[in-house]
Order: structure tokens, then sequence, then C-alpha cells
């Protein structure tokens, strides 16, 4: 079953059929939406006492009530001495040491620092010898993705690619499967030195969203850029500050330096995740 899952994937055409759920999930008609979250909340037993908007058919929208906003007291930010915050509900899907210039993505598989960056050797330079933590987002989590550290933005790059899923099963079977999606690799200038956060898209992912740009995939203008603030008003984000969202699931990954910290001792694979809970500390 596994394997008809893999083949369905590179047969399927991807970004045609996530555009498509795309335009599903903005229709406004009540009998449609409200049906689907109806269902979606009972599927993935959604706790909606959490919501800021706690009734699922005042939402405008299906992907108004996937990326929902919560309660001030839902997820508190941690505020340990020296600690980084979690980035997104979820699971750890793997996390450890940048060694030799890639990250290790499953049993067998890896990919390159370099290629998951957008291919920029300046980009990358900094991670190599550093520390990366990929955060798994499921369909029944809260979809917002916030800021481990605070962080000056100092670029943005949307690389353009495929639209795998990046559940367990696609992850030990599609080689590179992180470095091929599309994303958004955003990097910003943190206490720790700099940090990546990129949000990595996926099959039936409707949308990826910054706060500062906007909906960066699917791409509606060229955003491909590497001084992305040059000539706007530069962005700084608190620590647990929202910086971006998924429309459906995705998977956010962390990107620091060398040296510069160190990740909670009990994070491995499969471990859940909660927003804003303490994720690492910085070296001193």
């Amino acid at each position: 079953m596994n394997i008809l899952f893999i083949i369905f994937q590179y047969i399927v055409p991807q970004h045609i059929l996530s555009r498509a759920v795309g335009w599903f999930a903005e229709c406004e008609w009540p009998w449609i939406k409200n049906k689907f979250i109806q269902w979606f909340i009972g599927r993935y037993q959604v706790n909606m006492d959490e919501a800021a908007e706690p009734d699922p058919f005042n939402y405008k929208n299906f992907n108004a009530f996937f990326t929902r906003e919560l309660t001030a007291q839902a997820r508190p930010i941690t505020d340990a001495d020296n600690s980084i915050a979690c980035p997104a509900d979820g699971a750890i899907s793997q996390l450890g040491d940048i060694k030799n210039g890639r990250i290790f993505q499953a049993k067998g598989q890896s990919y390159s620092l370099e290629e998951l960056v957008g291919g920029d050797k300046d980009m990358a330079k900094p991670f190599y010898g550093g520390k990366f933590a990929t955060v798994y987002l499921s369909p029944k989590d809260y979809h917002r993705v916030h800021m481990p550290l605070t962080g000056k933005l100092k670029t943005m790059a949307y690389v353009p690619g495929d639209l795998f899923s990046v559940n367990t099963t696609t992850a030990e079977n599609v080689p590179r499967l992180f470095s091929r999606n599309e994303r958004a690799v955003c990097i910003f200038e943190t206490e720790a030195g700099p940090m990546a956060v990129i949000l990595v898209g996926a099959m039936i992912v409707a949308g990826i969203e910054t706060v500062w740009a906007g909906q960066v995939a699917p791409i509606k203008r060229e955003i491909r850029i590497q001084n992305y603030l040059a000539e706007q008003k530069p962005i700084t984000l608190n620590k647990g500050e929202e910086m971006g969202r998924f429309k459906l699931g995705s998977t956010a990954i962390v990107l620091f330096g060398p040296d510069a910290i160190a990740w909670r001792d009990n994070l491995q694979a499969g471990t859940p995740t909660t927003m804003g809970e303490l994720f690492g500390t910085l070296n001193p």
C-alpha cells in the first residue's frame, strides 16, 4: 500500500490537484464550507475550545477555519532563561546536527543544506556544522508558525518545487523530499546568530503565507529575492510572534549555526510538539 501511495504522488499532477483543493477551501457557500468544517472537526478531533472564535460556522471559508487564531492562553510562550520556543504544533520529524552540509531526513535519506535554501552558497554557509529541527504539522494541528527567538528578517526567498506529501511514509521513500518541495526560506538575525525558518509546502497545501509578504505560494508575483526588505520597512518579530502560516498541513524546518544552541534533551523523532513550549536553549 505504501508503494502505491508513493507511485501515486509521482504520477498525479501535484500542483493542479493542490490548487484545486485551494479553490475549494476558499469557497464561502455555507452549505459547502460548513459541512466540510463540521466533518473535519469530527474526523480529526479538533479542539475548538482553544480557538479565539469557537463557533466553526462563523468562519468565512475552510481556510479561515484551518488557520484559525487561538486564544492568548492556549499557547503560552516559554520564558525560561536563554530559551528557544517551539515554532509550531505538530511532531518532530527529525532533529540533530548538520553534518558535512547534509540534513538527515529519515532512515537512508538525507538532503543538501545548500539545496534546501535554494542553491545559494552564501545563504547556506552560516549553518554548516549547525543544528536543524524538522516539525511536521498534521491536519489536526494549529497551522500558524511562530518565532523561536526574537529576530530581524534579513532575507526571504521563494523556491519553486514539487508538492509531495511530507508525512513519515513519504519522508522514508522520496529522496531529498524537503529540498525538492516548494518552500519559503526566511533568514533572521537573532541573539544566537543567523536563524532560518523554512516553510515547506506539500501536496494539497493550498498556500504558504508570511506576515510581511502575504501569500508566498502559490506565487502571485516575483518574490524570489535575497534582500526582501532592501526597499521596505525592516521587520523585527518577537519570540512567540506569528511569522507565517499554512493553508492545510506541512512542515517547518528551523536551522541554527554551529555551537549556537542545544535542542531540549528529550526531543526525538516522533515527539509531539506544542507551539511556544521549550524547544532548546542558547549556548553560553
